[in-house]
């Protein structure tokens, strides 16, 4: 099976019907990732099979909450390589997406992969997830905050929920293990003004892989001492 027949399969799986366009771009998204890797280390997975599964289909598994529709915001923390919120764009162009990482090197990357794929409505910036946060241009001003492989539950909730506006939601992508960490997150789902809503498994078209979406609502604004510095919120997180 070749790599866009991959893409067509998996995506089925999230009721989605690629097109041959936004095939294209992904196929070239991952040329340009497998040529930047030489050089700045983006990603530990390099054989293509295995960059469309575990990386573009994996982000394209998110569509499976039914959260992201037409015209929202969104903010990907601690992006990385641009996972998942480069395939998000590319499936859905109608998207406002946000892409924050701490690595210059890497959000170059981003940037000339926004370029070269021609999205528009999407900005790479550099710097800490904490400190964006407490900024008014970016303090719950998102339909939707996400991150991919970044941190444990109660980390996240304090890294992504102030981003989020009342009424909007936390997607945490998530591996089986979240089960564990979902009993030491409710005092920080809590405090930084969120509701757990639900547990969303979801599965990988030909791999043996069962993720987790984690769906967080924001119900009330998060107080302003948060998030903290990294250091603190990682050593001491909310529990």
């Amino acid at each position: 099976m070749n790599n866009e027949e991959i893409l067509i399969n998996g995506c089925k799986l999230y009721n989605i019907d690629i097109s041959k366009e936004q095939i294209n771009m992904l196929l070239k998204y991952m040329d340009m990732l497998k040529e930047w890797n030489k050089k700045v280390n983006l990603t530990s997975i390099v054989d293509d099979e295995e960059i469309i599964k575990k990386h573009f289909l994996d982000s394209i598994s998110i569509f499976n909450t039914e959260l992201i529709k037409d015209n929202i915001s969104l903010v990907d923390v601690g992006t990385g390589a641009g996972f998942p919120g480069i395939p998000i764009k590319i499936i859905n162009p109608t998207i406002k997406v946000t892409l924050i990482d701490s690595l210059k090197k890497r959000v170059n990357f981003l940037e000339e992969v926004i370029c070269e794929l021609k999205l528009k409505g999407i900005n790479a910036v550099h710097g800490r997830c904490e400190d964006f946060a407490n900024q008014k241009d970016y303090r719950e001003q998102y339909d939707i905050a996400t991150a991919r492989a970044v941190a444990s539950l109660p980390v996240l909730c304090e890294y992504c929920l102030p981003y989020v506006k009342i009424g909007g939601s936390f997607i945490a992508m998530k591996g089986p293990s979240v089960i564990e960490e979902l009993d030491v997150s409710g005092n920080a789902v809590k405090v930084m003004g969120g509701e757990l809503k639900e547990v969303i498994d979801t599965n990988i078209y030909g791999e043996d892989l069962n993720h987790k979406l984690v769906v967080v609502k924001k119900k009330k604004l998060s107080p302003i001492k948060y998030p903290r510095k990294a250091g603190k919120i990682e050593k001491n997180p909310i529990i």
